[in-house]
């Protein structure tokens, strides 16, 4: 499922408007389609009472529309607007049918037909927020109203006009003072801030609405939603006639004597995402240690550097190694010293050039590239970094509080910068690509932020390189299924106390039930 900006959207009017449809059809299309959810979500309309926030904008426009046709069904519908749009054509229409009119969403009747009605809907705003919101201003005091009357006795119901009032549609931004629906109407296609935290829990159920978008526009929308229909399609397929060979040869680089449990874990999620045979080539001091808890992989023991970590002369034990592999996952606790920043200088870009499918670059590797002044140097082309926003923030030398409220744009930014896919983790982790593809995870789970957690994914995505996706295909699919596995368990742990492993363990019955569906 495809997701849209602002602006994005803006174009994608344009285009309808282009091919024939007049501003004016596309709001009657839209007011009418929310008259219809309006009727659905109460069941009834017949003696139900309707309170219609409606903005000076077009998602006010809509709010009218709907309005005239819930009246026209038989609800009883108040209408509170904001100063300037008495004269607008539609509230005329409204007169007409002797709709109950408030002046402004300040209206000293408003807390009574709030608390009174059965279903408010809110078309204040939608995706036109500017800035932040008063509860001094007329809108933002019709808003802190209405959360109150979502906190009494009988609190009404509250649809939402394409997106919640106070919400911003691109970055996921939410005012204090924005209600949370229990169902948002989007229109042509939903917007991105609504998959971004924390704009993702206070939506509602979101229901998408065709107003007359032409397929042939948003076929030019780059950015996507990941979804379960999208990750049944991508699974690399398992031929009966298959041996490990066939599901590819992944080499895990790693570890050090303060973290000998990444590589493991990275290990163990190739394997479990269907790797055919993963080697682990760690200093040979932690070997025995990784070893105990991994009997299914094979190992390279490389030399120890005094900090605990390999030395930078591994890279040369590593040179003729690499090349019986089909990818690489490199990084996943090798510490950040010294050793390991020259380690990565020795190593980088040419075990990506060597290997035909691709190598993941994680963890205290990245940190290893973000020392360097030339990083975009040493990152090979095609690669796939797996950055948390800590280290996004170093790579990208921008402070972490940017990274967040610009994860999209950071992580396209970073993707054409570097000439690699990019997956910046985090609540609804976000995957670009250096020609500007872009797709957002649906989750956002707090049961995943826990220790090795990153691991995991790290040599998930490389298994799906060994299995022959590309970087974008494996980095999207890796994303997807490691979040899937989170929101399994979270169904038995709630959202704390899982062990990272744990997510490797849960992910075939995960890929299972996405095949089987």
């Amino acid at each position: 499922m495809k997701l849209v900006t602002v602006a994005e959207m803006r174009t994608l009017e344009a285009a309808a408007v282009e091919a024939g449809t007049s501003l004016a059809q596309l709001m009657e299309e839209a007011g009418l389609a929310v008259a219809q959810e309006a009727w659905m979500l109460l069941g009834t309309l017949e003696g139900r009472r309707i309170t219609v926030l409606a903005g000076p904008g077009n998602n006010g426009g809509d709010g009218l529309v709907a309005a005239r046709h819930l009246i026209d069904w038989g609800a009883e519908v108040a209408v509170v607007l904001p100063a300037g749009t008495n004269d607008d054509a539609r509230v005329q229409e409204l007169r007409d049918r002797e709709a109950l009119i408030a002046d402004g969403p300040g209206a000293d009747d408003l807390d009574s037909l709030l608390s009174m009605a059965d279903l408010v809907i809110d078309a204040l705003l939608g995706i036109g927020k500017g800035r932040p919101l008063s509860a001094e201003e007329p809108i933002g005091a019709a808003l802190a109203r209405l959360g109150a009357a979502r906190q009494g006795y009988t609190p009404p119901r509250v649809l939402a006009v394409d997106l919640p009032s106070g919400m911003d549609a691109d970055s996921g931004a939410v005012d204090p003072l924005t209600v949370t629906p229990d169902l948002t109407v989007t229109f042509g296609l939903p917007k991105v801030g609504m998959y971004q935290a924390p704009a993702s829990a206070m939506t509602g159920r979101v229901q998408v609405i065709d107003i007359g978008i032409p397929k042939a526009a948003m076929e030019g929308v780059a950015l996507e939603l990941l979804t379960s229909r999208w990750a049944k399609g991508a699974l690399p397929a398992r031929p009966e006639s298959a041996n490990k060979g066939t599901f590819g040869r992944l080499l895990v680089v790693g570890g050090c004597e303060r973290f000998p449990g990444a590589p493991r874990l990275a290990a163990t999620g190739a394997y479990r995402a269907g790797a055919g045979l993963v080697t682990v080539a760690c200093p040979r001091e932690i070997q025995p240690v990784v070893a105990a808890g991994l009997a299914e992989a094979t190992w390279l023991p490389l030399p120890g550097a005094e900090d605990g970590g390999l030395k930078d002369v591994a890279a040369i034990a590593l040179r003729p190694e690499w090349q019986a592999y089909d990818a690489a996952v490199f990084g996943p606790g090798l510490g950040h010293t010294g050793e390991t920043e020259a380690l990565t200088w020795a190593v980088l870009p040419d075990m990506a050039a060597d290997l035909p499918r691709g190598v993941v670059i994680d963890a205290d590797a990245l940190n290893a590239l973000a020392a360097v002044p030339n990083a975009a140097d040493r990152i090979p082309a095609g690669a796939v970094l797996t950055p948390h926003p800590g280290e996004m923030a170093r790579l990208m030398r921008i402070p972490v509080a940017e990274i967040q409220a610009r994860r999209l744009e950071v992580a396209r930014e970073a993707a054409a910068r570097f000439g690699c896919t990019i997956v910046l983790k985090g609540a609804h982790t976000v995957v670009a690509a250096a020609d500007g593809r872009a797709a957002l995870s649906p989750f956002a789970n707090p049961l995943l932020a826990t220790a090795g957690s990153g691991d995991v994914l790290a040599g998930m995505i490389g298994a799906y390189l060994a299995q022959g996706l590309e970087p974008f295909d494996a980095a999207r699919l890796g994303a997807y299924l490691h979040a899937a596995a989170g929101e399994s368990l979270r169904e038995e742990y709630g959202s704390s106390g899982l062990l990272a492993g744990e997510i490797a363990t849960r992910l075939p019955r995960v890929v299972r039930e996405i095949g089987a569906s």
